[in-house]
């Protein structure tokens, strides 16, 4: 984290013409935020200035930097990624701009979190399809961030306070999920979950449910063999070296029973499995976490909405809650990394001091 106690958190605008920056305005505006961080938004002051004009934040001010090395600790920080001429804001309408400016906003950001310069980000929604370029060929964000630090098991993990639920496989055409799914696969995936939960939560023995991929966890073979062939031996793989797995559920009962309760975190096999009753129960509340990346970025659960862009009725939990945990996962890992270090510089004075008595 930064020299300063109090964390620098970047913000990626999205696109600036869906609520991304009516949600940011609305979770940073006042500057109440700035007594346990500081805010800095990867975007444009024209933009911030436009959306605060409609939302009737007048009263409201951000300070204009360059570069994070200007940030101002006592105000929400704004970065101009490129040129305010080519930016019209018209709330609702997809636009190759709004594309240009969620790119380079969130390119700039990465290029901050990577050097160490910010201490956690978070990404306001991005069209997938606007943003597309020679740079920029990816399904979403957690494929960008995964490059971008090299990473090969990066896990889509949907959090929040009373449920957690990460995606075997995330932005999969559903006639491709099958494919994809191995023993491998699986394996990996509970370990991010496993390591993500103890890590970044605190979790320190963590409960771990998976479900199955065909209808009733297969009914024992009758409606697919991927449970037998494939999960079951997962799981008995991983139970063997002591952890808490159970499964594989039919996905249905497990929800409607309320049984997912019982859990520190779920293993769903594909994007709408898990997403589906993600939002049904933690919408408002819930964020998007990319586990298993060297550094730390949050979301909201939504996307860019425009259908309300511009309208002042959009949400800001969702945004609010990606902002408080993206700094209390980024303290939780510090606290481990000086705990670590404590420990190991203690290991070397205990040896050392064995070396001389010898």
């Amino acid at each position: 984290m930064s020299e300063i106690q109090k964390p620098i958190i970047g913000i990626s605008i999205g696109d600036f013409n869906g609520i991304g920056p009516e949600v940011i305005l609305k979770a940073v505006g006042g500057n109440r935020l700035n007594k346990i961080c500081t805010p800095v938004i990867y975007g444009s002051g024209k933009v911030i200035n436009r959306y605060r004009q409609m939302l009737d934040f007048k009263d409201w001010q951000f300070f204009t930097i360059h570069k994070i090395e200007q940030v101002n600790h006592k105000q929400v920080n704004v970065i101009n990624c490129m040129s305010d001429q080519a930016l019209d804001v018209q709330p609702g309408v997809v636009s190759p701009e709004a594309g240009k400016l969620a790119f380079e906003s969130l390119k700039r950001a990465v290029e901050d979190l990577k050097s160490g310069k910010i201490d956690a980000l978070v990404t306001a929604p991005i069209n997938k399809h606007n943003i597309q370029n020679d740079d920029f060929k990816f399904p979403g964000h957690t494929e960008f961030l995964a490059d971008a630090f090299g990473v090969n098991k990066e896990l889509m993990f949907m959090v929040s306070e009373e449920l957690k639920i990460g995606v075997a496989t995330a932005h999969v055409p559903l006639e491709q999920v099958k494919k994809h799914i191995n023993k491998e696969l699986i394996v990996s995936k509970l370990d991010q979950i496993k390591l993500s939960l103890i890590r970044d939560f605190g979790k320190q023995k963590p409960k771990i449910a998976v479900l199955g991929l065909n209808p009733h966890a297969g009914e024992n073979g009758l409606l697919g063999m991927e449970e037998k062939d494939i999960i079951q031996p997962a799981l008995i793989e991983y139970k063997k070296k002591g952890n808490l797995v159970f499964g594989p559920f039919p996905a249905d009962g497990f929800f409607g029973t309320g049984a997912w309760k019982n859990y520190d975190a779920i293993l769903a096999m594909y994007h709408d499995q898990g997403l589906m009753p993600f939002k049904m129960i933690a919408f408002e509340n819930g964020v998007n976490f990319t586990a298993g990346l060297p550094k730390v970025r949050t979301s909201p659960d939504h996307g860019t909405a425009y259908d309300i862009a511009g309208k002042n009725i959009a949400d800001e939990s969702s945004m609010l809650n990606a902002i408080y945990m993206a700094i209390d996962i980024a303290k939780n890992r510090k606290d481990l990394a000086d705990l670590e270090a404590g420990s190991m510089k203690k290991k070397t004075i205990v040896l050392k001091e064995a070396s001389m008595e010898d």
